[in-house]
C-alpha cells in the first residue's frame, strides 16, 4: 500500500453484510478526527460507496486500510475476490444506482486498484488544492476467465439497454438488501447470488463494447466475451428478475415493474446469450416480433425541438407527470403561454373530475407496465386557464431519451377543426434490405442510384411520364387529408423520378411551413426533423426558393445553391436543407392554381446520379399542376368540412338547467375520417314544465346530412312546444313534415319527455325511430335497455304506426341515450357492442355524470369510425 507505514496507518475487517458500510463510515472518520473537515466528508462519502460495492459484488470480508502523510489522506478498501473486476464507471444522469466508482473518479485526487492471486483493493487518495483526477485509474490485472465464448448482439438499441441495465441494477440492489434482512421473497440463495455475479459481468461485458461511438441509428451491434458455462447463471437471472416483477407489481418492493418495451428487450437479451452459448444463431432485436403494446423496433427519439415546433398542439411530459414541454399551439388552445406550462403537474390540464382516474392510470401503467390510451386517438375535455372546458381528441406517443427514460408525447387537436392525422408507426419495412452486420445500411452505388432516380438511363419515355402524371393524381384524390395525400405523392415521386421529394406551402397568413419531406429510401433520414415553420419570403431573399415562391419557374439546379446566394435566413435554411438530403441537381417549380401561388416542389438527386436536365422541366410543370390542383381541392374540402362541422357543433345545444335532474352531454367527431355527419343530441323544457331529451343520427356524412340534421333539429323543436303531445305523435310529425322537404333523407331519433318534480317520483315516455335502445343504470349497477316504444325510422312511411313507451326513472339512475358510432365496430354483432356499453356502464355507476360520459368515450369512443353524440340523464333530489 506504498507509505501505509505504523503508526498512521490504521486497519480494519468488516463482515460481509450491509452494516459494513455504516461500520466503515464509523472508523473512517475515528481514523482521521484531525484531518480537515472537507476531507473526512469525502473519506467518509467515498469508503461507503466502495464499502457497499463490496458488499454487494464480491460478497466476502472486507478490509478498510487508512492512512495520513503530509497532510494527505489514503484509504484501500478490499476484498478476496480478485476475479470479480471492476465494471468501469458509466453513470448516465438519471442513473439510479452504479455511481459509486463514478463519485470516486470526480472527487478524489487520485485513485486506483491493485490485485493480485488473493485480493483486490481499490484506493484513493484525497489532499486539499489537489490536481485533478486522472482520467484513468481503474485498470485492474483481473486473472483472465478458463474459458470464454463469444455473444454477438444484434441491432442492440443503446438508450433502451441502458434504460434495462439501470432497472436490473436498482432491482438486485433491493433483492440483497431485503435477503440481509432476512426476507429472500420466495427467491432461492443460490439464484440471487448467480443472478448478482453474471448481471456484473454481462453489464461489465457491454460498457466495455458500448465505448465506440454512438452510430446515428442509436442501433448498434456488441461483441461480447462471456464465460462459456455463463447459459445456467442466466436463466436464474430470469428466474430472479420475473419473481422481482411478480413482487413489484404486487407493491412489495420500491422499484416499479419495468415497462412493457424494456421487458421484452430484457426476454430477448437473456434468450440471446443463454442460446448461442448453446450452439444456436444471433437473432437481431429489430426482427422479433411483438406483442401490440410493445413499441416498434426503433423507438421514437426523444426531441423537444421537434415538439416546440410541431403545428399541431403537443405536450409532452416525462414518468414523473410533468410537463417537459409544450408548444405555442397547444398553449394558445388551453390559455397559457409555452414556458409557463413547462414544469408544471400534467394534472393541470386535466378537468377535476377526471384527475383521479388519470392518477390512478398513470401509477397502474407504471405498476403493470400496461395502458388504455397510448397509440389511441380518444376524445376528451381538456381544462383551459380559465377553468373552461376545451375538446380535443388526444394521441399519445411514447419516446425515449438518450438515457432511456420514456417520454410521453400528446398531440391535442380541437374537435371543432379537423381531425387527427394519427402519427404512422415508425417501424421497419418488411421488405427493407437487412442491415450490415455493424449496424450499418447497406447502400446503393451511384448506377443503381440512378437507374432509380431516373427511372432509365436516358429520361423517361412518353408512356412513363404520362402514367406517373396519371398516378399522381390518382395518389392525390385517395386521401381527403391534405399532408397524407402529399406524402403519398411524395414516395411515388422518388420512386420514379428523384431522391427527394420536399413541398412547401403557403399558410393562410403568408407564411412558408415545409408540409412534406420525403425520401426514396425511407430508412434514409429522419424528414420530419426537416419539416415546420421556415423563415418568411423578405426582400432580401433572393435563393431559388424565394424565387420560385414569388411565381419564377420551373427552375434547373444543376448544383446546389452556392453560400454567396443566401442573403436571407430563408436563403440559409434552403442551403442547409441541400446540405443535409447530400443534393447534387435539383428542380425547384412553383405550385400555382387560380392564379394563386400556393407553394413550391423541390425535387433532388443525390451527387453521382444521372442529374436533372432541361428536358425534365417540362415534366416537372405537368407534376406541379397536378399538384396544385390536388393542394387547391384538399384546401377547398378542408374550408367546407370545418364550416360544416362548426355548423353541426353551432347547432349542439347548451343543456337547460331543471330542479331534482342532471344532465351531461358529450360530441366526438370521427378519429378517422375527415367528415361530418348527422349525428345530434337536445335537450329542453316545455311550456309545461316536463324536460325533453332527444338523440339522432341522421344517415350520411357529408354537408347535406349536416344541413337535414339541422333542419330536423328545429323541425322537433318546433312540433314538440307547440303540441306538446305523446312522443310517438311528435315523431309522426316530424316524419311527417321531413317526408315533404327531403324525400330521400333518412334518420333515427329518440325522443323522450322526463315528467316529475324535484323530489320525485320521476317517469320517462319516449318513442324511437329505429335508434339504439336507451340504457338505464341504476346506482347499484343493475342495467337494462328500454327497447320498448321501437318503431321504424324517420323517412320510411310518415302514416306507419308510432307507440310510446313509459318506464320509471330511480332516483340517482342514469339514462344514456348515444349514437351509433360510440359502440359498433367492423367485425363485431351488435350483441357484443350492446353487452359492452352495459358492462362500462355498470362500473361507471356511482361516478359523477361528467366522468361518466369522459370514461364512456375514452373507454368506447378511442379510434371510432362514426361521429359520437352521448346525452345522460340522472333523476338527483336535492339534499
Amino acid at each position: 500500500m506504498g507509505y501505509l507505514d505504523p503508526p498512521t496507518a490504521v486497519s480494519r475487517r468488516f463482515s460481509e453484510g450491509p452494516v459494513s458500510a455504516s461500520a466503515a463510515r464509523r472508523f473512517v472518520r475515528a481514523a482521521l478526527d484531525d484531518v480537515a473537515s472537507e476531507l473526512v466528508d469525502t473519506a467518509e462519502l467515498l469508503v461507503s460507496e466502495l464499502v457497499t460495492n463490496a458488499v454487494l459484488h464480491a460478497r466476502t470480508e472486507v478490509e478498510v486500510a487508512v492512512s495520513r502523510r503530509d497532510g494527505r489522506v489514503r484509504v484501500g478498501v478490499g476484498d478476496r475476490r480478485p476475479s470479480r473486476g471492476l465494471v468501469p464507471p458509466y453513470c448516465p444522469p438519471y442513473a439510479g444506482t452504479g455511481q459509486g466508482l463514478a463519485l470516486v473518479e470526480q472527487l478524489a485526487s487520485r485513485h486506483g486498484v491493485e490485485a493480485d492471486d488473493e485480493r483486490k483493493t481499490v484506493w484513493f487518495e484525497l489532499w486539499p488544492d489537489g490536481p485533478p483526477p486522472p482520467s484513468s485509474g481503474w485498470e485492474t490485472a483481473v486473472p483472465p476467465c478458463p474459458s470464454e465464448q463469444a455473444v454477438t448482439l444484434v441491432d442492440v438499441p443503446s438508450a433502451l439497454d441502458s434504460a434495462c441495465r439501470q432497472h436490473r441494477h436498482a432491482v438486485l440492489r433491493e433483492l440483497s438488501l431485503a435477503a440481509s434482512a432476512g426476507d429472500l421473497l420466495e427467491m432461492s440463495p443460490e439464484d440471487l447470488t448467480a443472478a448478482h455475479d453474471i448481471n456484473n459481468v454481462i453489464s461489465a461485458c457491454m460498457t466495455a463494447a458500448l465505448e465506440e461511438p454512438l452510430p446515428e441509428s442509436d442501433l448498434r451491434t456488441l461483441l461480447l466475451a462471456l464465460p462459456a458455462d455463463a447459459a445456467p447463471a442466466v436463466r436464474a437471472l430470469r428466474r430472479v428478475l420475473d419473481l422481482a416483477e411478480e413482487r413489484a407489481r404486487e407493491e412489495r418492493l420500491l422499484t416499479l415493474p419495468v415497462l412493457p418495451r424494456g421487458r421484452a428487450f430484457q426476454d430477448w437479451l437473456f434468450d440471446q446469450i443463454a442460446g448461442q452459448l448453446t450452439g444456436d444463431r444471433p437473432t437481431a432485436w429489430t426482427v422479433m416480433p411483438r406483442e401490440p403494446e410493445v413499441s416498434s423496433a426503433e423507438v421514437v427519439p426523444w426531441d423537444a425541438g421537434q415538439v416546440r415546433g410541431s403545428r399541431v398542439p403537443t405536450i409532452a411530459a416525462d414518468e414523473g407527470n410533468r410537463i417537459i414541454a409544450a408548444n405555442g399551439p397547444a398553449a394558445e388552445l388551453l390559455g397559457w403561454g409555452p414556458d409557463d406550462l413547462v414544469g408544471r403537474r400534467l394534472t393541470t390540464l386535466i378537468p377535476e373530475h377526471l384527475r383521479r382516474r388519470h392518477t390512478a392510470a398513470f401509477t397502474s401503467m407504471l405498476l403493470t407496465g400496461r395502458t388504455r390510451i397510448v397509440g389511441r386517438s380518444v376524445p376528451l375535455p381538456a381544462l383551459h386557464r380559465d377553468g373552461g372546458m376545451v375538446p380535443v381528441r388526444l394521441y399519445i406517443q411514447t419516446q425515449e431519451t438518450a438515457d432511456g427514460r420514456t417520454v410521453f408525447v400528446a398531440q391535442l387537436t380541437p374537435r371543432a377543426t379537423t381531425p387527427l392525422d394519427v402519427p404512422k408507426s415508425k417501424t421497419r419495412s418488411p421488405q427493407a434490405p437487412a442491415r450490415e452486420p455493424g449496424g450499418g445500411r447497406p447502400s446503393a452505388t451511384a448506377p443503381e442510384r440512378g437507374r432509380r432516380a431516373g427511372g432509365a438511363e436516358h429520361g423517361m419515355s412518353a408512356l412513363n411520364r404520362l402514367s406517373l402524371l396519371a398516378d399522381l393524381g390518382a395518389e392525390l384524390s385517395n386521401t381527403l387529408d391534405l399532408e397524407e395525400g402529399l406524402r403519398c405523392a411524395g414516395r411515388l415521386l422518388t420512386r420514379r423520378l428523384a431522391d427527394w421529394c420536399v413541398v412547401d406551402l403557403f399558410t393562410e397568413h403568408a407564411q412558408v411551413d415545409r408540409v412534406c419531406v420525403v425520401h426514396r429510401d425511407p430508412r434514409g433520414l429522419r424528414p420530419s426533423a426537416h419539416e415546420g415553420r421556415l423563415p418568411p419570403v423578405s426582400e432580401e431573399s433572393r435563393g431559388p426558393l424565394a424565387r420560385v415562391l414569388r411565381g419564377a419557374g420551373p427552375l434547373l439546379l444543376p448544383d446546389a445553391p452556392p453560400p454567396g446566394q443566401a442573403d436571407s435566413a430563408l436563403d440559409r435554411n434552403y442551403l442547409e436543407l441541400f446540405r443535409e438530403l447530400g443534393a447534387g441537381s435539383a428542380v425547384v417549380a412553383p405550385l400555382r392554381a387560380r392564379r394563386k401561388i400556393l407553394g413550391a416542389l423541390t425535387l433532388t438527386r443525390a451527387a453521382g446520379g444521372r442529374p436533372f436536365t432541361e428536358e425534365d422541366l417540362t415534366l416537372a410543370d405537368d407534376l406541379v399542376h397536378s399538384l396544385a390542383l390536388g393542394v387547391d381541392n384538399a384546401r377547398l374540402y378542408q374550408d367546407t368540412h370545418s364550416i360544416a362541422e362548426r355548423l353541426q357543433r353551432s347547432l349542439l345545444p347548451v343543456l337547460p338547467e331543471v330542479e331534482g335532474l342532471r344532465l351531461a352531454a358529450r360530441y366526438a367527431a370521427s378519429s378517422t375520417t375527415a367528415q361530418v355527419g348527422g349525428d345530434w343530441y337536445d335537450s329542453f323544457v316545455l311550456p309545461k314544465g316536463d324536460a325533453v331529451v332527444v338523440i339522432g343520427d341522421v344517415t350520411g356524412h357529408n354537408l347535406d346530412a349536416a344541413i337535414a340534421m339541422s333542419q330536423l333539429r328545429s323541425m322537433l323543436r318546433g312540433i314538440a312546444v307547440d303540441r306538446q303531445e305523446p312522443p310517438a305523435e311528435v315523431l309522426r310529425r316530424l316524419d311527417l313534415a321531413n317526408h315533404s322537404l327531403h324525400r330521400e333523407a333518412t334518420a333515427t331519433c329518440v325522443y323522450g319527455v322526463i315528467k316529475g318534480s324535484a323530489q320525485g317520483p320521476w317517469e320517462l315516455k319516449h318513442s324511437s325511430a329505429g335508434h339504439l335502445p336507451p340504457l338505464l343504470t341504476t346506482r347499484e349497477g343493475e342495467t337494462r335497455y328500454l327497447e320498448d316504444g321501437a318503431g321504424l325510422l324517420l323517412g320510411m312511411d310518415p302514416d306507419v304506426h308510432r307507440s310510446t313507451a313509459r318506464h320509471a326513472l330511480p332516483a340517482h339512475s342514469t339514462l344514456l341515450l348515444y349514437t351509433d358510432g360510440l359502440i359498433e365496430r367492423r367485425d363485431e354483432s351488435l350483441d357484443d357492442a350492446l353487452d359492452r356499453l352495459r358492462v362500462h356502464a355498470a362500473d361507471l355507476a356511482r361516478e359523477p355524470l361528467d366522468t361518466f360520459c369522459d370514461e364512456l368515450l375514452i373507454g368506447l369512443g378511442a379510434d371510432s369510425a362514426d361521429d359520437i353524440a352521448v346525452l345522460a340523464v340522472r333523476p338527483t333530489p336535492p339534499g
